[in-house]
């Protein structure tokens, strides 16, 4: 890379295979803020335990991927499910031992696990 017009031609390169991957997608993602305020709050173990339980599960179509900054520090560690249909879930003050709850009954059975919503939490 050696100039200005090389990196913008490499950006949009790059641009356009995101694109082509988002549209095509039929994988429900599972989002984990990993930014420093995340981290901070216990994000670590809770990418680690949704990793684990989608692989035991050997779920199809299930991504665990990490994400920077969701804006919420106040609520870390937040998880987002992305369905394929473009159905967000927020998920807030997620810990390790809430994650086979999260998995068996809105991943596998669809059913959205209200109580560690950002909709109904106590988050006083």
């Amino acid at each position: 890379m050696k100039s200005l017009a090389e990196l913008k031609a490499i950006r949009d390169r790059m641009k356009g295979q995101v694109d082509v991957r988002e549209e095509n997608s039929d994988a429900t993602r599972i989002v984990v803020g990993m930014a420093t305020c995340g981290i901070a709050a216990g994000a670590r173990p809770v990418l680690s335990a949704f990793s684990t339980a989608v692989q035991e599960r050997a779920l199809e179509n299930v991504a665990v991927v990490q994400t920077g900054c969701v804006g919420l520090c106040q609520y870390e560690p937040i998880v987002e499910v992305y369905k394929a249909n473009g159905e967000k879930t927020t998920y807030v003050k997620v810990k390790p031992e809430m994650v086979d709850e999260i998995i068996d009954q809105h991943i596998i059975k669809g059913n959205v696990v209200t109580k560690y919503t950002i909709e109904t939490s106590k988050l006083v």
